[in-house]
């Protein structure tokens, strides 16, 4: 019988992937930016057209808001990446795994969290 069982893949923090992280955080708030241009120069051209409401300008408030708080977000995040040591191991994502259990297994090894390892993009260890 095979049963699905959660896996935590985590990566071990090394000099590229630090880099590769602050990138992809640093990219993330930069397209957060520029949506929080583009919202603002549609309201200004709503406005010219006349169809600016108090309904618009509130959806807007809205939208800017949540922007801001992801863009919040991603900063403490690079605050955060900075101050951890290399080898530091960061939770990238969990999956589910297919895991096969026969007659005679022993039930507390099977159900015991399994973690995948990888350090560059490579698979070091499977706990």
């Amino acid at each position: 019988m095979n049963i699905i069982q959660k896996v935590v893949v985590k990566q071990v923090l090394t000099e590229a992937s630090k880099q590769d992280l602050e990138n992809r955080f640093i990219n993330r708030k930069q397209a957060l930016e520029k949506e929080m241009e583009q919202l603002k120069f549609q309201l200004k051209h709503m406005e010219k057209a006349n169809k600016g409401s108090s309904l618009l300008h509130s959806q807007f408030e809205k939208e800017k808001s949540a922007r801001l708080e992801k863009i919040e977000v991603l900063n403490f995040q690079l605050t955060q990446l900075e101050k951890l040591p290399l080898g530091s191991e960061l939770v990238e994502t969990e999956l589910d795994a297919l895991v096969e259990v026969k007659i005679g297994d022993d039930w507390e090894k099977i159900k015991e969290s399994k973690t995948i390892i990888i350090k560059d993009s490579k698979v070091v260890e499977i706990r």
